[in-house]
């Protein structure tokens, strides 16, 4: 059904939905009778289920609820707390990955295998197996192939840009100069828009045995992002957070440091006297002002991600007036849901977006194939509106 996912900034189309075509219909099914322009309510996208990828024998994606059903299906290793799987592959930081983001808020999660040696080529196939329900993907043992590291890194950023409504969240390898992984990854703008990194390490307890040990901090940041929006929305600039179960920092970070590397982009945990360790920062990898905060990126995802799949039945209908004018309401209701939580800034929704789907962007040489719906709107400065486009393309006759 879906076509293509694209990113841009203004005016320019983020995203295309195909529709399905009426030949591939099953048999003894000639019609649709429901109705087409009522009023139908759009709910919204997840943005909290993560996927966690780890070094397991390659196979089926598992989801799993909670910790305990982790345990039940991955069997644990004696050392450290590093998970392996039915055939032995050992995964060095899944384990405490898993327990981070279950111990922080998350709720369901997938669990991937990348193969046993953590290849180039299995994460490849992993993320190409991810379902598209996946909005959070965290790799855990990213650096333990060595330079390897920056190539998944940039699969995996790729694989984020390519879809609706996912980020990368990332980390640094445990001694690396965290300024300088930007550099390392080259990643291109689109890429850099979908992308997070995390510094430093945390020390914690083991899973297993419980002795302290060095993890990267992606499991946890992750599950603090879902308990982050269940508990304030997807609107919640994700700093100035506290990370759950008594971590440690493998470094304390001065301010000067930290004002360094939130300039290149990677974001800082930080340990403050009676805060605990707190997240420090909220930004992409991105230079482009417009998608250089997190919340922003993933707001826009959210939006665009809903607005399309719930208005995915407007491709099978014509694209008249009456279909516009439907859209228009639906679309406009759910924005104006979104402006009273205060997700959307400005004073009045006038101010805070609009929506377009008219004969101005459904002129007649175009509205027997496609119908076309611009939303903008204001995230960050209510003067400057951001803008999604979606097309639906009508099925052919």
């Amino acid at each position: 059904m879906i076509a293509a996912w694209r990113g841009q900034v203004r005016p320019k189309p983020l995203f295309f939905l195909q529709g399905a075509r009426m030949n591939d219909r099953a048999p003894g099914v000639f019609g649709n009778e429901s109705s087409a322009c009522g009023v139908r309510p759009l709910s919204g996208s997840s943005t909290s289920i993560a996927a966690l990828v780890g070094h397991l024998e390659a196979g089926e994606p598992r989801r799993i609820m909670t910790w305990s059903e982790f345990n039940e299906n991955t069997s644990m290793a004696d050392e450290g707390g590093r998970a392996a799987d039915s055939g032995g592959a050992r995964s060095p930081y899944l384990a405490d990955a898993v327990s981070g983001w279950f111990a922080n808020g998350g709720g369901a999660c997938w669990i991937v295998g990348a193969g046993q040696d953590g290849s180039v080529a299995g994460y490849e196939a992993a993320l190409a197996s991810l379902d598209p329900e996946v909005n959070i993907v965290v790799t855990p043992d990213l650096w333990e192939g060595g330079d390897d590291g920056a190539a998944i890194a940039r699969i995996l950023a790729r694989n984020c840009a390519a879809a609706p409504n996912r980020m990368a969240l990332l980390h640094t390898a445990k001694d690396a100069d965290a300024a300088a992984v930007p550099k390392l990854l080259g990643l291109n703008e689109e890429e850099a828009q979908y992308t997070t990194v995390y510094y430093p390490w945390l020390s914690v307890s083991g899973v297993s045995q419980g002795e302290s040990r060095l993890i990267p901090p992606c499991g946890h940041v992750a599950g603090t992002w879902a308990r982050t929006d269940a508990e304030r929305g997807d609107d919640k600039a994700l700093a100035h957070v506290a990370l759950r179960r008594g971590t440690r920092l493998q470094r304390r970070l001065t301010a000067a440091e930290q004002g360094e590397l939130n300039h290149m982009g990677v974001n800082c945990l930080r340990a403050f006297p009676g805060q605990g360790t707190l997240i420090w920062g909220a930004r992409t990898l991105s230079q482009d002002s417009d998608w250089r905060y997190l919340y922003v990126r993933r707001l826009a995802g959210h939006l665009t991600a809903s607005i399309s799949s719930e208005t995915r039945w407007a491709a099978f209908e014509r694209n008249d007036e009456r279909l516009r004018a439907a859209v228009r309401a639906n679309v406009t209701s759910f924005l104006m849901s979104k402006w009273r939580t205060g997700a959307l800034l400005g004073k009045n929704p006038e101010d805070s977006f609009h929506v377009i789907c008219d004969e101005s962007n459904n002129p007649p040489q175009t509205a027997q194939k496609s119908l076309a719906i611009h939303v903008g709107f204001a995230a960050l400065r209510s003067a400057e509106l951001m803008s999604i486009d979606i097309v639906h393309q009508h099925p052919a006759e």
